[in-house]
């Protein structure tokens, strides 16, 4: 096995786990997120020779895999549905499951400024300077950014159990 070969494997095996957890987050589907990660790693060795400091292995890679999500969507056309001709099945089991669903859906309606670092501290567990770094922001910028789309969340969660008669507590 050569060395290139050898700073491959060790990088996948190390960040594959945390990899498909953040692409299954965002997409929601094993498959999808399967495919995800296996076309990161498949970048990932195409240009493996571009990553000069291992210590940055993860930004790097997360940033591939945002991007090959975003090309997905770039390939993909969207058939459209009128809701109003479909009903809605009703099964969700608990009230814990559907806070859950309401806030991946609110999460997922931020704006991609706001987004893109909440997940990326939420679900990859990445620092503030490493959030900035993979973004190309300064620090304060994304601290500012995860304060909003925290407010953010908090306003349109508050709105939604307002309107919807919801109290919890």
């Amino acid at each position: 096995m050569n060395k290139k070969q050898k700073r491959y494997e060790a990088l996948v095996n190390i960040y594959s786990p945390d990899l498909y957890r953040y692409a299954f987050w965002i997409c929601r589907d094993p498959h999808i997120a399967q495919d995800l990660v296996q076309e990161t790693c498949l970048r990932a060795w195409k240009s493996l020779d571009s990553l000069l400091d291992d210590k940055a292995a993860k930004g790097w890679l997360f940033t591939i895999l945002r991007r090959e999500n975003a090309r997905r969507f770039e390939r993909k056309q969207f058939s459209l549905v009128d809701i109003a001709d479909n009903e809605v099945a009703d099964d969700h089991d608990s009230s814990e499951e559907m806070d859950k669903e309401l806030l991946r859906r609110k999460i997922l309606r931020l704006a991609d400024e706001y987004k893109d670092p909440l997940l990326l501290q939420l679900i990859a567990g990445f620092s503030t300077e490493e959030i900035a770094q993979q973004l190309n922001l300064n620090k304060n910028t994304v601290l500012t950014r995860l304060f909003r789309a925290k407010n953010l969340l908090k306003s349109s969660l508050s709105a939604t159990t307002k309107s919807s008669g919801v109290a919890h507590g």
